[in-house]
């Protein structure tokens, strides 16, 4: 009769806990709000963990325990859940929410741009007029605004009267930080994007703001947007401005050819004339006028780490570099050692052209 009745007791214990395990994962999997009908912006970027996820739902209030979404996903064998920005609802049960981070079904009325590190702004405008209804001619004309400058001069500390310069061809050309965005379809504007871009290229200078203060950042972009163009590896952009800075001060031309590119609106994959060289334009380097200058401001939109090579460039004596078609970097410090160099790539078939 005792055993019977320890027996009893045990049941009941575990049939009291499998209810309340039933009720808890019911609470837990049912919809916070039925009745809401309201849509709540979800993004989940690329790499985000599970736990950041859970945690963004949770601030949200899309689920009511972490710890329970994280086992679900693992009891289910859910491994991954796709970036992207959703549209969810507080009426969506915990099951509804998952399949939809699972499959990636995102809000259709938002549109993903990936801006490229050295892609021009007319190289952003093709974009944006490929994926929005914003034409190229109205974002370019955004970017060439004075008004629309001079307000944003008053919001952003690293944009100054540098970029009123009326020789530039697009005024914020190395401002518009390169990286993927994603912008809501709805009454999307040049404004907004242009805005959203230099909203991420001050978070991304604000560690070296104290550092920038002693500098001119357009002198900085640009140096940074050459660099960006003419090496590839980091330490490569750090000996590139060394170079440049090199021959700043011994009063030569920085005699850049992507710098020639960008003022004859070339491809880089055309030829470049002699005329072009000799020629004087604001961004030719190559230009013997533009001896100990700078070009008038940047010619692409380059990455932080040329960013990063501007403001920290390496000391050297070298005044020359030449690049192979793989894009190795070879530093000399004199016009013979430079000739030499090229002429060894060219007999060994390294030659870039």
């Amino acid at each position: 009769m005792k055993k019977t009745r320890i027996l009893a007791l045990i049941l009941g214990i575990i049939g009291l806990l499998l209810i309340i395990s039933f009720i808890f994962y019911q609470y837990n999997m049912s919809p916070i709000d039925s009745s809401s009908k309201a849509d709540i912006e979800v993004v989940i970027p690329e790499g985000m963990s599970t736990d950041n996820i859970a945690k963004t739902l949770k601030d949200k209030g899309l689920i009511r325990n972490e710890l329970f979404f994280k086992v679900y996903l693992r009891l289910n064998n859910i491994g991954s859940l796709k970036a992207s920005t959703y549209l969810l609802t507080k009426s969506m049960s915990l099951d509804e929410i998952v399949a939809s981070l699972e499959k990636g079904t995102a809000n259709k009325n938002v549109v993903r741009i990936t801006f490229k590190e050295g892609e021009t702004i007319s190289d952003y405008a093709t974009l944006i007029e490929k994926n929005t209804n914003i034409t190229k001619e109205d974002f370019i004309n955004k970017v060439k605004d004075v008004n629309f400058l001079n307000t944003l001069m008053g919001e952003y500390w690293f944009i100054t009267e540098d970029v009123l310069n009326e020789e530039l061809y697009y005024p914020l050309e190395g401002y518009l930080f390169p990286d993927t965005y994603e912008f809501s379809k709805d009454n999307l504007t040049s404004e907004e994007i242009i805005r959203t871009l230099l909203d991420e290229e001050e978070e991304k200078l604000e560690p070296y703001r104290e550092e920038l203060s002693n500098l001119n950042v357009h002198s900085i972009l640009t140096l940074a947007s050459i660099a960006e163009l003419e090496g590839v590896k980091d330490e490569d952009r750090r000996l590139i401005i060394s170079v440049f800075n090199n021959r700043l001060e011994q009063g030569m031309n920085l005699g850049s050819d992507v710098t020639t590119y960008y003022a004859f609106n070339e491809d880089m994959d055309s030829d470049l004339t002699s005329e072009m060289f000799n020629t004087y334009n604001p961004y030719n380097t190559r230009s013997s006028e533009m001896a100990g200058r700078l070009p008038v401001g940047p010619i692409c939109n380059p990455s932080l780490s040329s960013i990063k090579a501007a403001l920290n460039p390496e000391t050297s004596d070298y005044l020359y570099f030449v690049a192979d078609k793989n894009r190795n970097v070879y530093f000399t410090k004199s016009a013979s050692e430079h000739e030499a160099k090229v002429q060894e790539l060219k007999e060994n078939g390294d030659w870039i052209w």
